[in-house]
């Protein structure tokens, strides 16, 4: 099942659930209000639906600063605290050439290059091919 969380009337960043996995995808600019308010989302949904792993696609990110760096490891952390992973897919370079320069380590995440090879290294592969949960066949 997919569930789609938004903010009703707030800007806020779309939370989606694909079974154990909650997928958020940023696009552009992420102002504080709206870093604030994806945290609380994300730790809100984790714990309402039990997920096991947190995927944040920047695919549509093209500069991090400090601040974007900060709230990704600040994610992770109440992820993990939560008993939840979190993966970053879809890194450019140039974003993964300013995290080093800026010295930001991001502790607590993963990343992948893209969403599917996210939800794989969650140990979700067939959430990565066919959009729904993993199934164990046994």
């Amino acid at each position: 099942m997919n569930d789609y969380f938004p903010r009703p009337g707030t800007a806020s960043v779309p939370v989606l659930r694909l079974g154990d996995v909650l997928l958020i995808t940023l696009q552009g600019d992420l102002h504080d209000g709206m870093a604030a308010r994806l945290q609380q989302d994300v730790a809100e949904a984790i714990v309402r639906h039990r997920v096991a792993g947190v995927v944040i696609d920047i695919t549509g990110v093209e500069i991090v600063d400090s601040f974007l760096g900060r709230i990704l490891a600040e994610i992770a952390a109440h992820a993990k605290l939560l008993a939840a992973q979190t993966v970053v897919a879809g890194m450019r370079p140039a974003v993964a050439l300013t995290l080093v320069e800026l010295g930001l380590t991001l502790p607590g995440l993963r990343t992948a290059l893209s969403t599917e090879a996210a939800l794989e290294l969650l140990g979700r592969p067939d959430a990565a091919r066919s959009g729904g949960p993993h199934r164990d066949p046994r």
